[in-house]
């Protein structure tokens, strides 16, 4: 398929103005590093309903739609992690583009928080963890990730515009994500640490983490906390299985891999993360981005692995529906490039409440009361963003 590729905007907007464009009922706003992207005008929807497979069915409608296009079309949107629940994706009747922006402005939130509603309990999760570790030890699963929720209630509406340039501002490096959720109702808001996918012509890439630590004020014991978790074995056992699983799934589609012998540290502005990059060549009859994106998800860093055995046992210990957490974000468009996020340190904004949710990743060794501390972490960086003062969280 061949195309030529818009002319930039040279008076293309700034951040935080994509941001507020957003429109409630249809609109998709992504940020990661220079590739700003807002939906303007209006936009077909690609309807694609809850089930098994979802993500790849859904690649495939996305392809013929975008073959109309002229080679000018983008798909943009969100897909739940295990089909649950309608994929969002829209193609635009224009894209605008922003300018890249590491830091925008963090305005202050028009709500106050006046409460905090856990599901499951720390108690109850850490009861679930030591189910999950049972199941390790008899067999079952290799790795699990096991997620809670969080119900955070306000006295107003929250706006999740504000929410998305508070994390813009807080997660530079994040995949920044506002999406508008079926019927207008809810909005899905978000700051993904992690790229599923990113495919540049021939060129593809990705950066799988697992393995987190908290980061500290002090930068001297902040150091130590991130060469714990360099130096940790089960950490690496639980960052292994994922990298591996990753460059295995991108293996078909490329003439050349290239994996990182060992894995790094890469950081947010809260966290530690163990990474690994991931760089291939594309074969030339290679797929799409999300096609790619397809072929790799539910990956061991939000589901497990085995993936089947992992996902059974994440119904029977998790008392909620995911819904679109650990589910992909991103674009595509009709050359085939795009970039895929997990859809991670998220919320579902619906009127004066946002539900969060955060996950862990479980394995032989694992201790459930740090697990949940491990939660409690990556929630804070949707509750920053909510308003909730550090010594809240």
């Amino acid at each position: 398929m061949s195309a030529v590729r818009p002319a930039p905007d040279l008076h293309a907007p700034a951040i935080d103005e994509l941001f507020d464009a957003y429109r409630e009922a249809t609109g998709v706003v992504l940020r990661y590093g220079d590739h700003l992207l807002a939906a303007a005008g209006d936009s077909r929807d690609i309807h694609m309903a809850a089930g098994p497979d979802q993500v790849r069915r859904a690649a495939a409608l996305v392809h013929a739609a975008l073959d109309e296009t002229a080679g000018l079309g983008v798909a943009m949107g969100a897909l739940p992690f295990e089909g649950s629940c309608d994929a969002v994706i829209r193609v635009p009747e224009r894209v605008v583009r922003g300018l890249p922006l590491h830091r925008g402005v963090a305005p202050e939130p028009g709500w106050t928080i006046t409460g905090l509603v856990p599901d499951p309990l720390p108690v109850e999760y850490e009861n679930a963890v030591e189910r999950a570790l049972a199941a390790i030890d008899a067999g079952e699963v290799e790795k699990v990730v096991l997620a809670r929720s969080l119900l955070v209630e306000a006295d107003r509406p929250i706006d999740a515009r504000i929410v998305a340039r508070r994390l813009n501002a807080e997660e530079p490096g994040a995949f920044v994500f506002l999406v508008a959720l079926s019927g207008g109702a809810s909005t899905l808001v978000g700051a993904s640490p992690e790229l599923v996918v990113r495919r540049r012509g021939r060129k593809v890439f990705s950066d799988p983490l697992a393995g987190t630590a908290r980061r500290l004020p002090d930068r001297v014991r902040d150091r130590e906390i991130a060469q714990q978790l360099l130096d940790a074995v089960k950490e690496q056992r639980e960052h292994r299985l994922v990298a591996e699983a990753v460059a295995d799934g991108l293996t078909p589609f490329c003439s050349n891999l290239v994996v990182d012998s060992e894995a790094g540290l890469t950081s947010t502005a809260t966290l530690w993360h163990l990474h690994t990059a991931i760089k291939g060549t594309l074969k030339p009859d290679a797929p799409d981005a999300l096609t790619i994106a397809a072929a790799l998800h539910p990956t061991p860093a939000v589901c497990g692995t085995p993936q089947g055995a992992a996902a059974a046992l994440i119904g029977r210990l998790e008392p909620f529906d995911r819904r679109y957490f650990a589910g992909l974000v991103g674009w595509v468009d009709a050359l085939g490039d795009g970039e895929w996020a997990l859809t991670l340190r998220c919320a579902e904004v619906s009127g004066s409440t946002a539900r969060l949710h955060a996950g862990a990743g479980i394995v032989a060794g694992s201790e459930p009361a740090l697990e949940d501390l491990e939660t409690e972490a990556k929630f804070s960086v949707g509750l920053r963003a909510l308003g909730v003062e550090p010594a809240q969280v």
